[in-house]
């Protein structure tokens, strides 16, 4: 198996186990203010990279930074008017937004890429649609399923241009910087609550900024140097697998026949895009 592939799969997997949190923090927390936090965290992690960055991983991490962010906080945004199993649904459309927007980006269509990223939202779709649908909260998680395959997309292009530990540090920084001046832009009785709402979810912003942000920031960077953009977004879909996974293994819930078959579809595109592109690049 391409390396690359592995590193991509070991970040989805971390990033399986983010939902429930996610979910859990926008309890007390704002989209924004739960992004402004974990990105301080995962900074403080990578400030020994960052110092050593050079000026043009700058301008290619603070585009990067601004599309990651986009996506975080959207997403966030979401959680707090939908499940995270339809957020996580939502989310997946990114499979299918790469490989066509890739065209605008100079690279080929993948007929079999695109027939199992089809094949993925079908799965991801039986694993996690439900009711309960919330017209801001659907529209800002397909706002955030934009944003991340425009990220994805920039980033197989640029990523072999830099240090990986550079580019993450650098992408890192901007989105903390955008963040927080955001949310400073809350109202002062708002910030006045801060430190209060925050002290509750310490430990999950601890993991969602040091391992969910600065580590698999820095491994995503290191993965698609060797994977094209739409197979990196296909092993993204697996995102939801892994968190219907965890959430059986560590909250014993119970996934029915529909969720088992949609998961089972969706390993069953990404071994069908490996079968059929094994170590192909394309451009996007």
């Amino acid at each position: 198996m391409n390396p690359g592939v592995s590193i991509l799969l070991l970040v989805t997997l971390v990033w399986g186990t983010t939902f429930p949190l996610l979910k859990s923090a926008a309890a007390d927390l704002s989209g924004v203010e739960i992004s402004a936090c974990r990105f301080l965290v995962a900074t403080l992690c990578m400030l020994p990279f960052l110092l050593k960055a050079p000026r043009r991983t700058w301008r290619d991490g603070a585009l990067l930074g601004i599309f990651a962010l986009a996506s975080y906080i959207t997403q966030a945004y979401g959680l707090q008017f939908i499940s995270s199993n339809r957020s996580a649904f939502l989310t997946s459309l990114n499979v299918l937004m790469v490989p066509f927007l890739g065209l605008a980006f100079g690279g080929r269509l993948s007929w079999p890429v695109a027939l199992a990223a089809c094949f993925a939202c079908l799965g991801i779709g039986l694993m996690s649609w439900e009711g309960g649908g919330h017209l801001a909260g659907d529209a800002a998680t397909i706002i955030c399923a934009l944003a991340y395959a425009l990220h994805v997309i920039l980033l197989s292009q640029r990523s072999n241009r830099h240090e990986a530990r550079h580019l993450a540090a650098v992408q890192i920084v901007v989105m903390a910087v955008l963040a927080n001046l955001w949310m400073l832009t809350q109202p002062s009785a708002t910030l006045a609550t801060l430190p209060a709402r925050v002290a509750p979810h310490l430990a999950t912003l601890a993991y969602l900024g040091a391992v969910a942000t600065a580590g698999m920031l820095f491994l995503q960077a290191v993965g698609q140097r060797r994977v094209a953009a739409d197979k990196a977004a296909l092993i993204f879909s697996l995102e939801p697998v892994f968190a219907a996974l965890f959430g059986w293994m560590w909250l014993n819930e119970v996934m029915g026949w529909r969720g088992v078959t949609g998961g089972a579809i969706v390993i069953g595109a990404l071994l069908l895009s490996e079968l059929r592109l094994g170590q192909r690049k394309t451009g996007a």
